[in-house]
């Protein structure tokens, strides 16, 4: 399945004029620790499946379907069976603005079954399979319509992640309305503002919160804190720095708001799995 890999990093080979890749794997083999800027849908049609990301072990039961983020590393043991596996370019989704909010429910894996949600595994088992038909359809819009399909799923698991943060948070639909409101603020905030030096103080300024409020608060309502959202944030901004052959790495580091190359490096790679320099080879590689 893997035709393209160098190191650790998979270039996925899209079909001429498609940004989509769909396997329907039946092979017995390992896939090594890999990782690509796709976004990875796997959903096993006969005997179950493992696939680890990190250092977390997912046993995927058959109709349950494991999304995996782009540029997780992850592996897959040689298993008998069928599964379908999924890909798609992460910058039609990952780059739109207006697709922000959806996205936030890819900033880690998830295994959706019925436990997670029964509903959400039923969509997400129609969502493969449809993903199936026009894939093999290949007409004119069918690409439009699987991005169409993977938008509406991730906006429905944005809405249980967002509902279960509401049950967590003890709080009612107005209040959560509030917080959508001020932390689309806050984003905006940062979106502009990533190069510079962000604080705490200001952030929670932005949000009409206090300091400790507003960091409790974000970490509950995104699951990550706010530090990690604005590295995340500026680590974006690095890879389409990275990818212009001309900008030395430290004047990539200084334009995304990190205060030193080495603080750079290490955000980079802990997010990213390889270092700066890797992923500037990689990309003028490929």
């Amino acid at each position: 399945m893997i035709k393209h890999l160098s190191g650790d990093y998979e270039t996925v080979e899209y079909d001429s004029q498609r940004s989509v890749m769909l396997y329907d794997n039946v092979q017995t083999e390992a896939y090594p620790v890999h990782w690509h800027n796709a976004v990875e849908l796997v959903m096993p049609l006969k005997n179950p499946y493992t696939v680890t990301v990190g250092n977390v072990d997912y046993h995927i039961q058959e109709n349950e379907v494991l999304f995996i983020p782009s540029c997780d590393l992850h592996s897959m043991e040689a298993i008998p069976g069928r599964r379908l596996i999924f890909q798609c370019d992460n910058s039609v989704l990952g780059d739109l603005p207006v697709l922000e909010p959806v996205m936030r429910a890819l900033s880690s894996p998830i295994l959706i079954t019925d436990e997670y949600n029964r509903d959400l595994r039923r969509l997400a088992k129609k969502t493969m399979l449809d993903i199936f038909s026009l894939y093999n359809a290949h007409t004119e819009l069918s690409d439009v319509r699987i991005y169409s399909l993977i938008v509406e799923l991730l906006t429905a698991i944005r809405e249980q992640q967002l509902e279960q943060s509401k049950i967590e948070m003890d709080c009612d639909d107005d209040t959560i309305t509030e917080y959508s409101e001020k932390f689309g603020v806050v984003f905006k905030y940062i979106d502009n503002n990533y190069m510079y030096d962000i604080t705490l103080d200001q952030l929670a300024d932005v949000a009409g919160y206090s300091k400790y409020h507003f960091s409790r608060i974000f970490k509950q309502y995104n699951s990550m804190s706010y530090l990690q959202y604005i590295n995340a944030r500026r680590t974006k901004a690095a890879e389409h720095l990275l990818l212009d052959p001309d900008i030395p790495i430290t004047e990539v580091a200084m334009r995304s708001g990190f205060k030193s190359l080495t603080t750079f490096n290490r955000i980079f790679k802990d997010i990213k799995h390889c270092t700066p320099t890797d992923f500037k080879k990689l990309y003028a590689v490929h």
